[in-house]
């Protein structure tokens, strides 16, 4: 098979580390197959945050939830950055207020997404692992104050990457048909019915997995996640406003 396709296909999250931290040679690698990246219209509407301060990782540790965001090798927080540009566009004495509208954040925040998942697909080229945060937008508030990010900046999702030190298992994906469509959309008449054998998969996914933890099937998640309304992230979009974006 095809190393890049392989690497892909295996994709895991990991999420507890070892503690040697990535080298700073590392981290520019990582950076630059990032930079290579797909970018819209080739504004590069984007920016990385490479936190290597413990007090910073320990606070975004703690706005997540997650411990394992401080003990990580290397910790990058993806940005939708349309700042740089609203700098340049105004030394040349250029109205910026298109930067407000819809179009231009979703430039913006497509460009860092696409970035991030780049960046770990190269680690897990390399042998690192990683897992991307995006309970960093629990309280984005705070990450924007931490990271101190200026206007017409939004943080996306972190990625922590470093040398893992576990082994989970692949975890079953939906079955292409309800992926893939041709030409239309397909709604299914009976989508619970059709995943049934996918149900039953993922229930034994998580049997395996470990005795402690939840055993449960895909459309039972899609049902309760329809409950999770994390007050944190009820606000996004006022603090989307707040940083001066998606205003129209």
């Amino acid at each position: 098979m095809n190393p890049v396709i392989e690497t892909i296909i295996k994709h895991k999250s990991i999420r507890k580390f070892k503690e040697t931290p990535l080298s700073k040679e590392q981290v520019e690698l990582l950076v630059t197959t990032a930079q290579h990246t797909s970018t819209s219209s080739f504004m590069q509407s984007y920016s990385i945050i490479g936190v290597t301060d413990p007090i910073k990782k320990q606070q975004l540790a703690e706005v997540g939830n997650q411990p394992y965001i401080a003990e990580a090798g290397h910790l990058f927080v993806f940005v939708a950055d349309l700042n740089r540009n609203k700098q340049i566009a105004e030394k040349n004495e250029k109205d910026t207020t298109v930067l407000e509208s819809t179009d231009r954040f979703l430039v913006g925040f497509t460009d860092a997404s696409l970035a991030a998942q780049t960046t770990l697909l190269a680690a897990e080229s390399l042998g690192l692992g990683g897992v991307f945060l995006g309970s960093l937008l629990n309280n984005a508030k705070k990450v924007i104050e931490i990271l101190e990010l200026p206007t017409q900046t939004f943080p996306v999702v972190g990625l922590a990457v470093g040398y893992p030190d576990q082994e989970p298992q692949l975890k079953p994906r939906l079955p292409m048909a309800h992926i893939y469509h041709e030409n239309t959309y397909k709604i299914q008449s009976e989508p619970q019915q059709a995943l049934a054998d996918y149900d039953s998969v993922v229930t034994e996914y998580y049997d395996l997995r470990n005795a402690n933890t939840r055993i449960d099937s895909f459309t039972n998640q899609a049902t309760k996640s329809m409950d999770l309304k994390h007050p944190g992230r009820m606000k996004l979009l006022e603090m989307i406003h707040a940083q001066n974006l998606l205003k129209y």
